[in-house]
């Protein structure tokens, strides 16, 4: 077997590979021999069949078998001789055609390298990191905001119309096309306008009613409802105004704080000063992430694989044609030519993405079971009732698994960067953070 270099240029790799005719002969007789002895056939005692006869039932199959493996197994040995690590798939191409049994085999097997990276000194890295603390004012605002959430409210009977916020007490029969249907009545329903727990539109119905009205309320069910048989449907709902009731912020004291699990005020306010400054610390930590990232980006050159950075500027083009065009669900649309500006981000993301794979193998970075465990019930939060079905998908769907993984490992990596990193922290208003957290998201 012989491999023959045909081009190296940049991260570029281009090989001959032959398999002589010789070879592939004694293999596929290797691979008769070891499967002579189980072999049954008419006529034969078992493992008795002549090697002439059985190379003629299956020596033709076995063939395209032997050339597989050795290609591959060439191109293995290639790899592992070299230290090359393809940055995708190898591209192999049989180059005469017209084989036919007997001949040489050979294959041309072109690939794009991944670059060889330079280790970092983290310890010249140095980074500034906000650090915020929850003051009174933020811990009174979020009382206030708890103090006038609906599971905080108590509502008292009013006169009057009803209003967006009010509570509306009523009976309700739902029909479509004059039948009612199951689940569309209810009596003595406490609804609070406003709060979206209904069909688009039956509240906005509800407002301006008063206690002892009676009004037919007209809707349209989405499209995509979960009852098939009511999607898309119009809808009467005959509704009877018990009665209409208006907000009434409680008191912020203990009894408040139980209502939220805390022992007492002070136990709560413990709780949403810790909360606070959790969100503050998420926030800062991804500030200070894309200023490692930009340092890193501006650190360190290597060379891109082509096919790489092609692919990544496909995909940030044709996810943001998407986000321009947000009826168009399907990929029925025109062809997607990525810009200037989708290459350059493209070129920053396939870099960072590299290094950071680099360096994480290099100072031995894994994701732990237990991790991964946490991401898929994270997920699984997201489907209420179909948990199940999502950790089978999970289980059954390796690309999945790895997109749930990239990102803890990215983490991980960024950490183990921060703990060798000049690090300075510094604190700042909670202002500063929103505005630079808001920085981010425009770039």
């Amino acid at each position: 077997m012989q491999v023959t270099e045909t081009l190296n240029e940049g991260l570029k790799r281009e090989y001959a590979i032959t398999v002589t005719a010789d070879e592939l002969d004694a293999k596929v007789a290797e691979k008769l021999k070891e499967a002579q002895p189980g072999v049954e056939m008419k006529g034969f005692r078992k493992g008795k069949v002549p090697m002439a006869l059985l190379r003629k039932q299956f020596g033709q199959r076995l063939m395209g078998e032997s050339m597989q493996e050795a290609i591959d197994g060439a191109l293995s040995k290639h790899l592992e001789d070299s230290g090359d690590r393809p940055a995708a798939q190898p591209q192999m191409k049989m180059t005469n055609e017209d084989w036919k049994e007997g001949d040489d085999v050979n294959v041309e097997v072109s690939y794009e390298k991944l670059p060889d990276i330079e280790d970092v000194d983290f310890a010249s890295v140095s980074l500034e990191r906000m650090v915020v603390k929850a003051d009174d004012d933020s811990i009174k605002e979020a009382l206030d905001n708890l103090a006038e959430s609906p599971q905080a409210m108590t509502y008292e009977a009013k006169k009057g119309a009803a209003k967006d916020g009010d509570q509306v007490v009523l009976d309700f029969v739902g029909k479509v096309d004059g039948e009612a249907f199951e689940g569309g009545t209810a009596e003595d329903y406490p609804l609070v306008l406003g709060s979206n727990s209904f069909i688009p539109g039956f509240e906005d119905g509800l407002l301006k009613v008063k206690a002892g009205d009676e009004k037919d309320v007209e809707v349209t069910f989405p499209e995509d409802y979960q009852a098939e048989n009511l999607a898309g449907k119009k809808a009467v709902f005959t509704c009877t105004i018990k009665e209409v009731k208006a907000a009434k912020a409680p008191e912020i004291d203990d009894e408040l704080a139980k209502k939220f699990g805390a022992d007492d005020l002070e136990a709560l306010k413990t709780q949403i000063k810790e909360r606070l400054e959790a969100e503050y610390t998420g926030a800062s930590r991804a500030v200070a992430k894309r200023a490692l990232l930009d340092v890193l980006d501006s650190k360190v050159s290597f060379d891109l694989p082509k096919s790489l950075v092609e692919a990544e500027a496909g995909q940030i083009a044709h996810q943001l044609w998407h986000e321009e065009n947000p009826d168009v669900e399907g990929h029925d649309h025109p062809e997607i030519t990525p810009t200037d500006e989708h290459n350059k981000l493209a070129e920053r993301r396939v870099k960072l993405g590299l290094l950071l794979a680099d360096i994480g193998q290099k100072a031995d970075v894994k994701v732990t079971d237990q991790e991964m465990t946490q991401a898929v019930m994270n997920q699984a939060r997201q489907y209420p009732g179909q948990e199940r079905q999502f950790f089978d998908f999970v289980q059954q769907n390796a690309q999945f698994r790895q997109q749930l993984q990239a990102p803890l490992f990215e983490d991980k990596v960024v950490d183990h960067i921060f703990e060798q990193a000049a690090v300075t922290d510094k604190e700042v208003s909670k202002e500063d953070l929103q505005t630079a957290v808001e920085k981010l998201e425009e770039e």
